[in-house]
């Protein structure tokens, strides 16, 4: 048995999402990201901003937790792409370096994915590690390409068709 669960996010775990988001981003992104772009990161900014998903996206961010702590994240539903390659898209899967090679990225995703449409998502194109699991994952890079929002870095598109029933 796991020492953590999934559930979906509730108001009470909110702020601990978002110091677990930039802790996250800090942990994994130190050589992709500018060092004043994660130290800009502001934990009462994250935690109004994953609120207002919480509210408008009912159900479509989970948390894992170790008592009432967040230690990871995923969130998923309807594509936010114009020309959408799928359906769906795995919007965020985060969890906190300590827990890697744990299970909680696992159990995070597995209660995100859904069998009955095909999802995509986007990574960072030097991020091997992510990319892995992914594919493990049955998601493969479509050759897609666009540069992340707010930093320099590249980001590749994976998509994971239905799995056959």
């Amino acid at each position: 048995m796991s020492d953590w669960r999934v559930v979906p996010l509730q108001a009470e775990y909110v702020r601990s999402m978002a110091e677990c988001h930039i802790a996250c981003w800090r942990e994994a992104y130190r050589e992709l990201v500018p060092r004043h772009l994660l130290d800009a990161f502001d934990v009462a900014q994250r935690t109004a901003s994953w609120d207002r998903i919480r509210i408008k996206y009912p159900g479509q961010v989970h948390v894992a937790l170790i008592g009432d702590t967040v230690i990871g994240f995923a969130a998923g539903g309807p594509s936010s792409e114009e020309n959408a390659p799928t359906p769906l898209e795995l919007n965020a899967l985060y969890v906190r370096a300590a827990y890697h090679g744990t299970g909680v990225a696992d159990d995070l995703i597995e209660t995100v994915l859904s069998d009955e449409a095909d999802m995509s998502l986007w990574v960072f194109e030097e991020n091997p590690r992510a990319q892995a699991f992914y594919k493990k994952k049955g998601f493969e890079l479509d050759g897609e390409r666009r540069v992340e929002a707010f930093t320099p870095a590249i980001q590749v598109r994976m998509v994971r068709a239905t799995p056959a029933r």
